[in-house]
Formats: C-alpha cells, structure tokens, sequence
C-alpha cells in the first residue's frame, strides 16, 4: 500500500495529512469526542429549559450586541478583502462569518419584544442576516 499511496499509513485510526500536527490525524478519536459533546448538550438543554428563568435583566446588554455586531463587521469586511483579493483564506472566514449571521439573526428574534421590535427583528434576518449568511456559506463553500 506504501507504493502505491505514500501518504496513507498502514497504523489503524492514523492517516498522514498535509500540513496536519507531526503529519498524524486521528479522525476517530476526534470524531467520537465531538459526537459525544453534541449528545451531552441533549440533557443539558433540558435542565436549562426547565430552570432558567423567562425574563432577566443583564448588566452589559449593549456591550454584547455592539461587541457582536462588531464581530460580525470584521467577519464581513474580512471575507469582502480576501475574496477580493483571491486569498483562499476568504473560506476559513466566510464559514465563521455565516455561522455568527445565523446565530444574530436568532438572538435578534429570540429576545425582541412582541409587536414591532420583533416584526423588525424578523424582517432583517430574513431580508438582510440569513441572506448574507447564505452568501457567506456559497462564498465558503467554493473556495478552496
């Protein structure tokens, strides 16, 4: 198997990636830890569906969305410089950049209030947020 795939080792659960850590991924340890953190979030969400409380005041409100909205900037402009500029790094950001558009736009809809706060927060996730979120994820997908 060596002569005629070099890269691939003959060691169980190791395979030789470039630019990988020593050469070595361990697809199924990581895999298997991964799937385990998603399954144990199952019972948690449960717990904090049950005792977190409906309504709470917090302290730094505006902090978070301004530090947010202000991620989201830097991931935006970041992806637009980099794709401009036919860097195929353009990917890395444009993934990280949607998964932050899609969880604004939820935040956005989840903790507006009822009537025309919330008829705005749904209106820009689906005109502005989720759109770019989507054009994110093509702009991610394409490149390298």
């Amino acid at each position: 198997m060596t002569l005629v795939a070099p890269q691939i080792r003959t060691r169980r659960n190791s395979r030789v990636v470039p630019g990988s850590w020593g050469g070595v991924r361990r697809r199924p340890r990581l895999a298997t830890v991964l799937t385990g953190a998603g399954v144990a979030l199952v019972p948690w969400m449960v717990v904090l569906a049950k005792t977190l409380p409906s309504t709470t005041e917090v302290s730094n409100w505006s902090t978070a969305w301004v530090g947010l909205d202000a991620l989201l900037a830097v991931g935006l402009t970041g992806t637009g410089v980099l794709v401009g500029r036919g860097d195929p790094r353009a990917a890395q950001v444009a993934a990280a950049t949607a998964a932050i558009l899609v969880v604004d736009a939820w935040f956005d809809v989840a903790t507006s209030a009822p009537g025309g706060e919330l008829a705005m927060a749904v209106g820009l996730a689906v005109g502005v947020e989720l759109p770019m979120a989507v054009t994110c994820a093509v702009v991610a997908l394409r490149r390298p």
